[in-house]
């Protein structure tokens, strides 16, 4: 079983898109799949089909019970959804626990506590983090196997990475020792721009050599936006369209990382 935090502190890069895509191109080659949506916007509940304000148990939930070391029923929560993927959503009430959570004991591993219940019954766990560096992030990477970081095809996105390389770094040190990295991922690219161009060889150049860059980039595409009004991964509404085939290809390259990401340590964070 494998977890992977999917993290970006800045909003709008594909975190949620990510998440759902990739989880389910899992599903599709028989992996038992997990998805949490671990942001107050819902937004990867909302692009699944649900609507996030009218589910009653949400990962908020979960993380009260497991603070209160209430007891968890078997798949409490859990919602399965048409394309071979669980999901445990969330909605605004996750806003809240950020607060509560600062005056917990253990207020880190709260999120990993959780996932004991639930990590026997699948191959993967996604995490769709919240965009920022907050206590709800923290969890996150510190539950996580590694962390899959989206970036936007534009220069102030990838400024923003050392950041969040800091920040992993800093739960590498002190809460999660056998962090890595799985990779960074273009996202929204138009190869017709030179600024797309540009920004995808500078992120090789200053990032390549110490962390994976996936080959396969996320192409700008309306089609992939209009998949999260109607409910369903660029799989089933544009099957045969460029999205759908830079997904197909990151799920072979998240499935490859397997034996790859063990010889490719992530001397970054050290």
């Amino acid at each position: 079983m494998k977890t992977i935090a999917i993290a970006n502190q800045k909003g709008g890069v594909g975190k949620s898109t990510t998440a759902a895509n990739l989880g389910i191109g899992l599903a599709d080659t028989g992996k038992k799949v997990l998805l949490i949506d671990f942001d107050a916007q819902g937004s990867l509940t909302e692009s699944l089909g649900y609507k996030a304000d009218e589910i009653e148990i949400t990962i908020s939930t979960m993380l009260e019970k497991t603070m209160n070391e209430k007891n968890i029923l078997p798949n409490e929560g859990i919602l399965h959804h048409d394309e071979g993927v669980d999901l445990m959503p969330a909605n605004i009430e996750l806003s809240g626990m950020e607060v509560t959570l600062v005056n917990t004991m253990s207020r880190e591993l709260i999120l990993k506590d959780y996932l004991q219940n639930v990590k026997k019954n699948y191959d993967y766990i996604l995490i769709d983090c919240t965009p920022s560096l907050g206590m709800l992030t923290v969890n996150a990477l510190t539950a996580a196997d590694s962390v899959l970081i989206p970036v936007q095809a534009q220069y102030l996105p990838i400024k923003g990475l050392e950041q969040l390389i800091k920040t992993i770094g800093r739960v590498r040190k002190h809460l999660n020792p056998n962090l890595e990295i799985e990779g960074i991922l273009l996202t929204m690219t138009d190869n017709r721009t030179n600024l797309s161009k540009e920004t995808s060889k500078l992120l090789r150049e200053n990032y390549g050599k110490q962390i994976r860059i996936f080959q396969s980039e996320i192409p700008h595409s309306v089609r992939a936006s209009e998949t999260s009004i109607v409910g369903q991964s660029i799989y089933t509404y544009d099957k045969n369209g460029k999205a759908a085939l830079a997904y197909r290809k990151l799920t072979e390259e998240v499935l490859e990382n397997e034996k790859s990401l063990k010889k490719h340590k992530t001397d970054f964070l050290r």
